[in-house]
């Protein structure tokens, strides 16, 4: 009978650690027991909260200081989310890089011919 309370118990504390955390709801203390967000971080998801809810995962990249996608990315893998969504990196900035990587070696191409003319 004690195994099986023990088991029990132990299941239960895995199932815990394993719950999503959502940016929206969560105190403090959850959002430290998230690999990767310490007291800082965690203080600055809070302040920013306070000035009105995270609508998404690019809400909240873009509101609070030193979280960027790849962050966001592992924070979502850790059990963070966002409206009980987790992250999603988004095509359209995935679109915006392919399109300006061409253009930096069209402008010094451009340079090259321009100085090679003189």
């Amino acid at each position: 009978m004690l195994k099986k309370i023990l088991a029990v118990l132990a299941m239960l504390y895995a199932a815990a650690a394993f719950a999503a955390v959502d940016v929206n709801t969560a105190k403090a203390a959850d959002l430290d027991g998230i690999k990767g967000i310490g007291p800082v971080m965690s203080q600055r998801i809070l302040d920013e909260r306070k000035k009105g809810k995270f609508k998404d995962w690019p809400d909240l990249v873009a509101r609070v200081k030193g979280m960027g996608d790849s962050s966001a990315a592992k924070l979502s893998a850790e059990g963070l989310t966002v409206n009980g969504d987790k992250f999603k990196a988004a095509s359209a900035k995935k679109d915006e890089k392919k399109d300006s990587k061409p253009a930096a070696p069209a402008k010094a191409a451009a340079s090259a011919a321009s100085a090679a003319k003189k």
